[in-house]
Formats: structure tokens, sequence, C-alpha cells
């Protein structure tokens, strides 16, 4: 398998309860952590911050947008709709640079629910608040703190096409929001059977991949797995012993 590459997964940041204790926390379900290693990678949690992104990309070869709270629809010049969650701006803004970051270096990602949000988001599409008045039921999320299933049909010559086929049944969802407006340069790749948009990629990165269900919930870990392969082979070429680059950072740095 080869050495393991730094696989950063970003984090929900919100109160927590363990124990005795009820305290502010960064966290992820721990099924990221097993998705990650399951499939080759050493994962290891990033906190949202706007700080210091390019020394936190300096050790990441992989990143995955976890899933979480809604966007703050400001973000993409929306008014908040009465279903949609209370904004975490620290998060938000946080996550957005990092996102932001990586496309410019190229880094390879995954994105995953709210993260296939703030892709879209970032790359300057629209979001569809309560998906329910749009496809007319609640099968995308059925009951609040459950995933629901469906399958996803998933379009031909593309990446994801390429990883998990052309139709993968009983993907583990629950949003409530969807995809109104394409954000720039993005490709639609996966549907649910009631035409709502479920994939997302960007063919001109060496690997941007969005889905909207939670692939970390299921035993197939073929999302992760292509993941991981692609940030070995991105650790390697940005080796110091690589030809190929002496430095990942671009003139854009400070």
């Amino acid at each position: 398998m080869g050495e393991r590459p730094i696989v950063g997964i970003t984090s929900y940041a919100q109160p927590a309860r363990w124990g005795a204790w009820q305290l502010p926390a960064a966290l992820v379900p721990y099924h990221y952590v097993e998705s990650v290693e399951r499939a080759g990678g050493r994962a290891l949690v990033v906190p949202p911050s706007v700080e210091a992104v390019d020394e936190t990309l300096d050790v990441l070869d992989g990143v995955v947008f976890s899933g979480g709270i809604d966007i703050d629809p400001g973000a993409y010049g929306a008014e908040r709709h009465e279903q949609t969650d209370p904004a975490q701006a620290h998060r938000d803004v946080g996550e957005m640079a990092l996102l932001r970051r990586a496309l410019e270096r190229d880094v390879p990602m995954l994105a995953i629910c709210r993260g296939f949000q703030l892709l879209n988001v970032v790359r300057g599409g629209e979001l569809l608040q309560h998906l329910p008045e749009s496809v007319g039921h609640e099968g995308h999320r059925e009951k609040l703190g459950a995933f629901s299933e469906h399958p996803v049909e998933v379009k031909e010559g593309t990446r994801l096409a390429r990883i998990i086929g052309a139709r993968h049944e009983g993907v583990q969802s629950s949003h409530h929001q969807g995809v109104a407006r394409v954000g720039e340069g993005l490709v639609e790749t996966a549907w649910a059977d009631d035409g709502s948009l479920e994939g997302l990629e960007d063919p001109e990165r060496r690997f941007v991949v969005g889905v909207l269900w939670h692939p970390e919930m299921e035993e197939d870990k073929r999302l992760f797995e292509a993941l991981v392969d692609e940030a070995r082979r991105y650790r390697a070429e940005r080796s110091p012993m690589s030809p190929v680059s002496a430095s990942s950072r671009t003139s854009t740095d400070t």
C-alpha cells in the first residue's frame, strides 16, 4: 500500500456533551475517520479557521469537506428560509477559505453533503433551501437524526461513474437542501429518482468530487479509496525528493 497520505476532515464546531461535560467542541462523526483509514489514509481533523490556511494545506495530501449545518444563505445572496438552520459564520468562512485555496492548489478533495453544497456556493452556485418544496416529498431526510435510503443514477463518462458505476443503490441521505444553480466549472454527475441533483465534480481539477449523500455511512468505501489513491499521488509529486515540484505554493502565497 505504501505510506499513508494525510487526509484532512473539516470539523463541526458546536457544543457537545461527553460524560459530565458539555463544552464547545471541534468534532467529526467517527465514520469519516474510519472511512479514510480503511481506504489507506491517515485522518486529521481540521477545525474551521481563516488563519494559516496555506500552512494547513502544506500538511495535507487531501481533504474531506464533511456534512453538517446549513450554509448561511447570505453567502449566495439569498434570504434565509424558515426551514434553514441558524448560521454558523465561523464555520462558513473558515471552510470557504480552505476550499477556495485547496481548489487553487489543486489538492484532492471529496465534498460530502454540506461539503457538496459548499463547493457549489464557492464556485458561485446557489442552493434550494428546502428541497421538499421542489420535489414534493421528504424522502431525502425523513427523520432528523436518521439516514434515509434511495438510489442515484450516475452520468456516464464522469469520474464518479468510473468510481461507483452507473447506478448506486441505497445511498445514505440526510439533507433538506439541494442545488438551484450549478457553480462555474462544475459538472452534474448524479441524480436521485426525483430528478434532484446528487453529484458534482470539476473535470479540470485532479480530484474534486462532491456527493450530496453520506458515503462514510456505507460499507462501500470506493469514493474514499479513490480520494486516498489520488492523495497518495499528490503527496509523491510534491515531495522534496520528487522532480515534479520543489514547492506546492503558488505566487499568490504571502
